[in-house]
């Protein structure tokens, strides 16, 4: 345990999101997400019995998002619903990011196999026990001074 880190943040997970550097990529999927397929070798964290937007809220207290990036965040979009379309889960992470000052704006819908693809390029993947369907999020690293 430290001191001022959210319990959740394990030290595996602590030392991964430290060692990314300013724009790389962390998903935070959803616990039936092809995880392991995906991930490719890139490290996998699993935290079972926890929402996408419970992970999310600790791994965005000790990253900060990228302020260069027209979308430093983004979900996977619900097929066949319009952009606009958020589950619950989506919603609870578009609220999380504005409440951190990200303008929903800048949380990007991405197509289901569109975020597949996007995925490739993450550094890290970290899975959720979240339930629900489409409950996947990807967030881009900013600068730390």
């Amino acid at each position: 345990m430290l001191k001022g880190i959210d319990p959740l943040l394990t030290p595996e997970l602590l030392m991964h999101l430290s060692a990314m550097g300013h724009g790389e990529w962390v998903a935070v999927v959803d616990a039936n997400f092809t995880a392991d397929f995906l991930s490719a070798g890139k490290p996998l964290v699993r935290l079972p019995g926890h929402s996408l937007e419970r992970v999310s809220r600790a791994v965005l207290s000790v990253i900060p998002l990228a302020e260069d990036v027209a979308s430093p965040a983004a979900y996977m979009r619900v097929c066949h619903q319009p952009d606009s379309h958020r589950t619950d889960a989506q919603q609870a992470i578009v609220h999380l990011l504005q409440t951190q000052g990200l303008p929903s704006a800048r949380v990007e819908p991405v197509e289901r196999f569109a975020f597949y693809d996007k995925i490739k390029g993450a550094s890290l993947i970290v899975q959720s026990g979240e339930a629900t369907a489409y409950g996947n999020a990807m967030y881009c690293k900013g600068v730390i001074l």
